[in-house]
């Protein structure tokens, strides 16, 4: 994988305000802040995607989250965090490099995520379920 802008924040190449770092995932506060607290976790790795990486790393990135929401909590208060990960552009990644979101919220802050909600019922939803049963 080319390098991202992830890669070259983590080598150094570029400044970021660093905030948390283990063998797996490193964490940044977002140079586009939504609101104040607003970090980026990534992978140390260069996987693109959630799909990609090994389990080490996708728990990894997620046990960081865990840790640097309550950290957002305890420093900023806010009413509500919001965790995003996407994958590829379909799935709203902008950056091709596995990373997660950790988004401290207030009402009418002006994030919005909205869906259209579909209700196939229950024998459609056990026939999906199926497909997929680990």
């Amino acid at each position: 994988m080319a390098d991202t802008i992830f890669t070259r924040l983590h080598r150094g190449d570029l400044p970021c305000a660093k905030i948390y770092e283990d063998e797996w995932v490193f964490a940044f506060m977002d140079a586009g802040q939504v609101n104040p607290g607003h970090v980026i976790v990534a992978s140390i790795a260069p996987f693109e995607t959630i799909l990609d990486a090994d389990l080490a790393t996708a728990e990894a990135l997620m046990a960081a989250a865990h840790r640097i929401a309550r950290a957002v909590q305890a420093a900023f208060s806010p009413e509500g965090i919001t965790l995003l990960q996407a994958n590829r552009p379909a799935g709203w990644q902008t950056v091709p490099h596995l990373h997660m979101h950790v988004l401290p919220r207030h009402a009418a802050d002006g994030v919005e995520l909205t869906w259209p909600r579909k209700e196939p019922g229950i024998v459609a939803l056990r026939e999906l379920a199926a497909r997929i049963r680990l």
